[in-house]
């Protein structure tokens, strides 16, 4: 009798854990984009064409690279809250030295150059002056931004050429150009943090720096790298805006730190450092771009839409963290 009743109700609990395991891991949260994507495609007819389907790709491309470089610093134990302002900043320098130089290669390898050197000061700051991140990020979301509105005076530099525009609104066949970079960026991140030591040396320095230190990983490098490579993934999404405006815009990507933390969070990672992973951060942006593409279609107003989509994603993230 009391086996049977063990068993009853056993039962159910290991069906409940079983779901909660389910939603923590990234095919839960492959279950809640498809939900997503059956909601709007009932919601809005438009929903499912190809076009709008690409469309919503070349949408969240830039928001998907910013995040990328973010998964790493997360996955190191410290945050980057900078990430929109250097794309600002990397946007008016590419569009100015375009324009001095008249070479779009060089325009896109200064910006990038800069982004890096951003994410560098960033990682040597709180590296070896011992300040938390946080602070250090803070400060250059407003320097980085600061620097973009003095060069250009708050004007938008423009009279960029028309090939520039192709990176960021151009198309492959059907596919959007910025999807196919968004996709090299993935591909190469996700082969540097599964297929190599590097990312196992990021995931450990976040879990336990300590041990990490007592396994002769060099801590200091490898969390100076992590900004350097959020520099580099917010400078090339900065280019990306800029040839999608065809201009270089200081005001640009504002606000954009607060999608791109949300899409790695959603996607699994842990702010507290060594949980996290590339794909887990693709699902998470996808999420984001799906609801943001649908509530468009929707003719949902902007305002709105801010608070569905916060309800949506902490309620995603509720969910998957349960215990």
């Amino acid at each position: 009798m009391n086996k049977d009743l063990t068993a009853k109700t056993s039962s159910p609990n290991s069906l409940m854990k079983s779901i909660k395991k389910l939603l923590k891991s990234e095919i839960g949260l492959l279950i809640v984009l498809v939900a997503l994507i059956v909601v709007f495609s009932i919601l809005s007819p438009y929903f499912l064409g190809s076009r709008n389907l690409l469309n919503i790709t070349r949408q969240f491309s830039v928001t998907l690279i910013v995040a990328i470089g973010m998964t790493f610093v997360i996955l190191s134990g410290e945050i980057d809250l900078s990430v929109g302002s250097i794309a600002a900043l990397v946007g008016v320098a590419t569009a100015i030295v375009i324009n001095a130089t008249g070479i779009i290669l060089v325009g896109i390898l200064a910006g990038l150059g800069i982004g890096l050197l951003v994410g560098l000061i960033n990682g040597i700051i709180t590296v070896f002056g011992k300040i938390q991140s946080f602070i250090v990020t803070l400060a250059m979301l407003g320097i980085a931004r600061g620097v973009a509105l003095v060069w250009t005076g708050g004007r938008p530099v423009s009279r960029l050429p028309e090939g520039f525009g192709t990176l960021g609104a151009g198309y492959l066949g059907p596919i959007p150009v910025s999807t196919l970079v968004a996709a090299g960026v993935f591909v190469l991140a996700y082969m540097v943090l599964n297929k190599t030591k590097h990312g196992t040396y990021f995931q450990s320095i976040g879990a336990n720096r300590e041990a990490a230190k007592l396994s002769a990983i060099s801590v200091s490098k490898y969390r100076i790298m992590a900004f350097a490579a959020s520099g580099v993934m917010s400078g090339l999404g900065g280019v990306l805006i800029a040839s999608r405006l065809l201009s270089g815009q200081p005001t640009a990507a504002q606000g954009m730190e607060l999608n791109v933390i949300a899409a790695v969070i959603l996607g699994g990672a842990s702010l507290s450092g060594g949980v996290g992973t590339v794909v887990g951060t693709l699902l998470g942006t996808a999420v984001i771009g799906v609801i943001d593409n649908g509530m468009n279609l929707m003719g949902v107003s902007s305002f709105f839409q801010q608070i569905v989509k916060g309800v949506i994603i902490l309620l995603a993230v509720l969910a998957r963290r349960s215990d």
